[in-house]
C-alpha cells in the first residue's frame, strides 16, 4: 500500500479521499489555487502546494504543476478525483511515465472511450446492447440522410465527440432532418472542433441507470449494483438512488452481467460506471463508460457497505478484487441530493459568496454529509458552486425518502441563494414519490417543482412569533446583565403609557417587505397583518423547535433564526424571512424631512436607476440594494429632484448610510 499519495482535486472530493487515507494511515499531499488557499481541503490534507491562479486552466488542469508538486512531496501516487483530469489519458500517461501511479483506468481504456462512435463500435463486437444507429464515418448528408430513414423516427443526432449535452438534436420527420443536421454540426464544431456525428434511435421517456463496476490487474471484473439518475434536469442528475425502483431482479441482473462485458473489452482496471438507458418496456441500450469514480458513488457505498476510494487505492496498490460478484451485498435503499448556491427561479443561476450560517443536519448511519466547505467559507465563483451532498439510506425507499425530508428540514443555508426549497418539492413530488419519472419529466415539469411565491400564513405568523420570543429572551438577558435587572423597562412587550403595547415588525421575503404589528408578551400576542388578526397562545420556543395555539389549532414548527433572520418550517414547506430594522418609515426609505434617503439594512449596492438633477415621482425606484443575498429597490418617498446619489455600484454601504437626497422642485 501507498504510505504517500497526490490529490490532484479539490473540494468535497478531495475531503472525501482524504477521509479514507487517515484511517489507512496514508499521508495525503493536497494542490490549491489561489482562490482555495484557506479551502477545507488545504486545511485537512497533511501537505499542500499551491499550483496556480484561481480559474481551473490555471491550475487543476495544469497536469505539469501537479506533477512537480508530486515529485516534491514524495507521493508515490495521484488521485484525481472526479472532474478535471480525472478523464484525461494524456495526464494518466504523464503520471505513469514520472514513475507514479494514476488511482484510476489505464489511459488505453480511456482512450477506447473517449468516442462515442468508437465505444458504441466496440460495445457492439463485446455484444453489448447499443442503441440502433449509424456511427459510420462517411459524413455526406446523403448518406447519413439515408441512414436516418432505415433507423427510423424520431431519432437523435449527437456529435461523436459531444458532451455535456451540446451537440444533440431530436428529430421528429425526414423532412427537417438536413436543417437539424446541419445545426447539430455547427455546434458540435464550435464546441469539440470536430463536426462529426452519429444517429441513434430516440428512446422515449427513457430512464437513467448506471451500473458500478470494478476490475483489478489479475483480470477480474465485477458490478456492484445500480443507481438509478432518471431524475434530471438539462442532462444534469439531480436525484440518485439504489436500488432502482424500476428495475425487477432479473433486468439488473442483465444489466449487470453487460456492465461486466463491458468492462472486460477495454481491459478495465479500477472504478468506473456504466451507464445505460432504459425504455419503458425494460430494453436497455448502453451509452458510455465513466472512467473514474462518480459523484453519487455514496448511494453504492450506503447499500454495500464498502468503501470504493479504499478499494480503489488497493488496485492501484495491486491488490485483487476483495470480493466475487456472488458475494456482492444490497443493504436497504440509498438516496443522493446534492446542495447547490444557485437560484431555480433565476434559471438555475450558480451563486457565489460567504456561508454566513450552514446548519446540516448530523451525521449517522443513516445519513451521511459529504462536503467541502465548513460556515465562514466562500463559495467561489471558479469552481462549482456545490456546497453539501446529501445522502441518507434506510430499510426501504419509503423510509429513505422520509429520512431525506427530515434531513432537508435540518438544512439551513444563509449567504448565496441556494436550491433547499428546489429539493424539497422534488422529494414530495408525486412522481419521486411512485419512482415514476423519466429523464425528461423534470424539464418538462418544472414548474411544479418551483417554491410557492404566496406566502403561508401559518408559516408567517410562526415567524413572527419567534421573533418576538426571541426578542424578548433577549431583552431579558439584557436587564439581567444590567444594575436594575427588574426594571418593567427592560421587558421587550412595546408597553406604552395609555394604550397597549404594540410591536411592529417587518421581514423581507424575496425583495417583499411584509409589515405586521404583534401586541402580547411571553407567548401570548395578537398579530394583525393585511387587515387580519391571528391570536397565538402558548407560544414556546425550545431546542430548534416552535409550539404554539394558531386560534385553537396546535402546530409545531422547527425554527432557525437570530437576530437578523428568522427560518420556520412546518414539515412539508419553510419560510426563510430576514429582519428589517423598524425604526425607519415603512416605505424602506427611511426619509425625513431634510430629503435624506437612507439605507434600510447593510447591503451592496447593486444598480442605480436615477441620476443627480433628475426629476422623479413618489414610489420609483432610485437604486437598488442587496442584502441577505435579496434585492431591496429603494423608493422615492416623494415627487422632488434628485440633489445628489452618494453610493456607487458596488459599494458596500451600513444601516442607515445616506444613499442620495432629495429636493424640492423647482
Amino acid at each position: 500500500m501507498f504510505s504517500k499519495i497526490l490529490i490532484a482535486n479539490r473540494g468535497e472530493i478531495a475531503c472525501r479521499v482524504i477521509r479514507t487515507c487517515r484511517k489507512l494511515g496514508i499521508r495525503t499531499v493536497a494542490v490549491y489555487s489561489e482562490a482555495d488557499a484557506d479551502a477545507q481541503h488545504v486545511r485537512q490534507a497533511d501537505e499542500a502546494y499551491p499550483i496556480g491562479g484561481p480559474r481551473p486552466a490555471d491550475s487543476y488542469l495544469r497536469g505539469d504543476a501537479i506533477l512537480e508538486v508530486a515529485r516534491r512531496s514524495g507521493a508515490q501516487a495521484i488521485h484525481p478525483g472526479y472532474g478535471f483530469l480525472s478523464e484525461n489519458a494524456d495526464f494518466a500517461d504523464a503520471v505513469e511515465n514520472a514513475g507514479m501511479v494514476f488511482i484510476g483506468p489505464k489511459a488505453a481504456s480511456m482512450r477506447k472511450m473517449g468516442s462515442k462512435a468508437g465505444a458504441k463500435d466496440l460495445m457492439m463486437a463485446a455484444g453489448v446492447p447499443v442503441v440502433p444507429g449509424y456511427t459510420g464515418e462517411d459524413q455526406s448528408p446523403n448518406v447519413l440522410s439515408r441512414e436516418a430513414a432505415r433507423i427510423g423516427f424520431p431519432l437523435m443526432i449527437k456529435a461523436a465527440h459531444g458532451g455535456g449535452g451540446k451537440g444533440m438534436r431530436i428529430v421528429h420527420r425526414l423532412d427537417e432532418f438536413i436543417s437539424q443536421l446541419e445545426s447539430c454540426q455547427r455546434e458540435a464544431g464550435n464546441a469539440f472542433g470536430r463536426d462529426r456525428v452519429l444517429l441513434e434511435r430516440y428512446v422515449r421517456t427513457p430512464r437513467h441507470i448506471e451500473i458500478q463496476i470494478f476490475g483489478d490487474a489479475h483480470g477480474n471484473a465485477i458490478h456492484l449494483n445500480e443507481r438509478e439518475c432518471s431524475a434530471q434536469r438539462r442532462y444534469q442528475k439531480v436525484l440518485e438512488e439504489s436500488p432502482s425502483p424500476f428495475l425487477t431482479p432479473e433486468l439488473r441482473a442483465a444489466m449487470g452481467e453487460a456492465a461486466v462485458q463491458a468492462a472486460h473489452a477495454i481491459d478495465y482496471v479500477n472504478a468506473g460506471t456504466v451507464e445505460f438507458i432504459v425504455d419503458p418496456d425494460g430494453a436497455f441500450y448502453f451509452m458510455e463508460i465513466n472512467t473514474r469514480l462518480q459523484v453519487e458513488h455514496p448511494v453504492t457505498e450506503l447499500t454495500t457497505g464498502f468503501d470504493l476510494v479504499e478499494w480503489q487505492l488497493r488496485i492501484a496498490a495491486g491488490d485483487a478484487l476483495p470480493v466475487t460478484q456472488q458475494q456482492v451485498p444490497q443493504h436497504g435503499h440509498a438516496i443522493e441530493v446534492r446542495l447547490y448556491a444557485e437560484d431555480p427561479e433565476a434559471g438555475f443561476l450558480p451563486g457565489s459568496g460567504k456561508l454566513e450560517k450552514l446548519l446540516l443536519p448530523p451525521s449517522s448511519p443513516q445519513v451521511r454529509i459529504d462536503s467541502g466547505v465548513v460556515e465562514g467559507d466562500v463559495v467561489s465563483i471558479f469552481y462549482d458552486p456545490m456546497i453539501a451532498k446529501l445522502i441518507v439510506c434506510d430499510q426501504d425507499r419509503a423510509s429513505a425518502l422520509a429520512r431525506l425530508r427530515d434531513a432537508l428540514a435540518a438544512c439551513e443555508i444563509v449567504g448565496p441563494k441556494s436550491n433547499i426549497d428546489f429539493l424539497e418539492r422534488l422529494v414530495r413530488h408525486p412522481a419521486i414519490v411512485e419512482g415514476d419519472i423519466d429523464t425528461g419529466y423534470l424539464d418538462r415539469h418544472l414548474e411544479e417543482f418551483m417554491p410557492a411565491h404566496a406566502v403561508d400564513p401559518a408559516l408567517l405568523h410562526a415567524a413572527a412569533t419567534a421573533t418576538l420570543l426571541l426578542q424578548e429572551a433577549g431583552a431579558h438577558v439584557q436587564a439581567e446583565a444590567s444594575n436594575d435587572p427588574c426594571s418593567p423597562w427592560a421587558i421587550a412587550d412595546g408597553w406604552r403609557l395609555g394604550h397597549a403595547g404594540r410591536r411592529p415588525l417587518v421581514f423581507l421575503h424575496r425583495g417583499e417587505e411584509l409589515a405586521l404589528v404583534a401586541q402580547g408578551a411571553t407567548g401570548e400576542y395578537v398579530i394583525e397583518s393585511d387587515g387580519q388578526s391571528q391570536p397565538i397562545s402558548g407560544a414556546r420556543l425550545h431546542a430548534g423547535g416552535l409550539s404554539l395555539r394558531l386560534g385553537d389549532q396546535a402546530r409545531r414548527f422547527r425554527v432557525h433564526a437570530d437576530q437578523r433572520r428568522v427560518t420556520v418550517h412546518d414539515g412539508e414547506q419553510r419560510l426563510s424571512l430576514a429582519l428589517v430594522p423598524v425604526y425607519r418609515p415603512k416605505s424602506a426609505t427611511a426619509s425625513g424631512n431634510d430629503g435624506r434617503i437612507v439605507a434600510p439594512m447593510p447591503g451592496r449596492v447593486v444598480v442605480l436607476k436615477a441620476s443627480p438633477g433628475q426629476a422623479v415621482v413618489a414610489g420609483q425606484e432610485l437604486l437598488v440594494i442587496e442584502a441577505m443575498k435579496m434585492e431591496l429597490a429603494i423608493r422615492s418617498p416623494r415627487d422632488g429632484v434628485v440633489a445628489e446619489l452618494r453610493a456607487a455600484a458596488g459599494d458596500f454601504v451600513e444601516a442607515d448610510a445616506v444613499l442620495a437626497t432629495l429636493e424640492p422642485q423647482a
